[in-house]
């Protein structure tokens, strides 16, 4: 016995959904924009912080990508063959991001150091200040041109607030790149860019591998982070009538979606008294309203101790 839901999660109707998707594809051309006019100023000015500013521009343009399919995606029902839609697509995609964007920082930290000379004798392309400038300025306009299409909607779900985070992050790698340019130009400094790489890789490095290990966490099915499941168990235990609960089970299907299943051993009066009804919602309550995670996707099997000795394939 168990208690199905809905699997619609947006309480927004179409219309503002529409927006939404609008705001989002507006930010997304305008970021597909900049990563070209990046990768070619990198390409003319040999410059690393361009290139590592250019790569990360490149992995928000994905980002943005997968938050327009996502608000594209959820009205479209499940079916029985994609039981949950496209929903994990954001979540394989962010690996993919995040794996990109952590070897490109690593390499922007390595060769940014050696362009230093830390670890032996430093070397540095000449780069011709004006177009890092230029280059710099494009990128920071397009990033405040994205943000100001996506601060209107940034408070409607976390799919828009992701995409709004994304874009000011990447604006302060635009604003590095300024920085470097004007010292390159007004010192003749010319570890100025390697320096401003090191700073970008230093941002985006600790994001990618969070992004990584939160992202490889969904995929390999762990328990949500901040749901303890001995305490989902002691709760369950605390209810009438339940006697033990095996093979017990969470995990996250994308972003704001826990779901949790459990086998629940009840006394045999649950069932002659017909309060089994009663106890699954009971069951759904708990696991919903009581814990930081709200998991409103719940699964319960109830069964009597004899079911229960039958099983063959039990977990705790």
């Amino acid at each position: 016995m168990g208690f199905g839901h809905s699997h619609t999660h947006d309480h927004h109707g179409p219309g503002q959904a529409g927006a939404g998707r609008a705001r989002l594809a507006i930010a997304c051309g305008i970021t597909i924009g900049i990563v070209l006019a990046q990768f070619l100023g990198a390409w003319l000015t040999g410059s690393l912080a361009l290139l590592t500013d250019a790569v990360h521009s490149l992995t928000d343009s994905i980002g943005l990508l997968v938050a327009l399919t996502a608000a594209s995606l959820m009205f479209r029902a499940a079916t029985t063959t994609r039981t949950w839609g496209w929903r994990r697509v954001e979540i394989l995609a962010g690996f993919l991001q995040a794996a990109l964007l952590l070897g490109i920082g690593i390499y922007a930290l390595i060769e940014g150091v050696q362009r230093l000379g830390l670890f032996g004798s430093g070397h540095s392309p000449d780069i011709a200040p004006e177009l890092l400038l230029i280059f710099g300025a494009i990128g920071l306009a397009g990033n405040i041109a994205s943000l100001a299409v996506l601060a209107r909607g940034r408070r409607e779900n976390f799919n828009m607030r992701a995409a709004f985070l994304e874009v000011a992050a990447d604006a302060l790698g635009s604003l590095g790149v300024i920085i470097a340019a004007v010292v390159l130009w007004t010192t003749g400094w010319a570890q100025a860019d390697a320096v401003a790489a090191l700073l970008i890789a230093c941002l985006i490095i600790p994001r990618a591998a969070r992004l990584l290990q939160e992202t490889s966490r969904v995929l390999l099915d762990f328990t949500p982070a901040g749901l303890d499941l001995e305490e989902v168990r002691r709760h369950m235990l605390a209810l009438e009538h339940v006697e033990e609960v095996h093979d017990l089970h969470a995990s996250m299907i994308a972003t704001g979606l826990p779901v949790l299943s459990a086998h629940v051993v009840v006394d045999e009066a649950c069932f002659t008294a017909g309060c089994a009804p009663q106890k699954l919602a009971e069951l759904r309550a708990c696991v919903a309203e009581h814990f930081d995670i709200a998991v409103e996707h719940s699964t319960f099997q109830l069964e009597t101790r004899s079911i229960a000795d039958q099983e063959t394939h039990v977990h705790s």
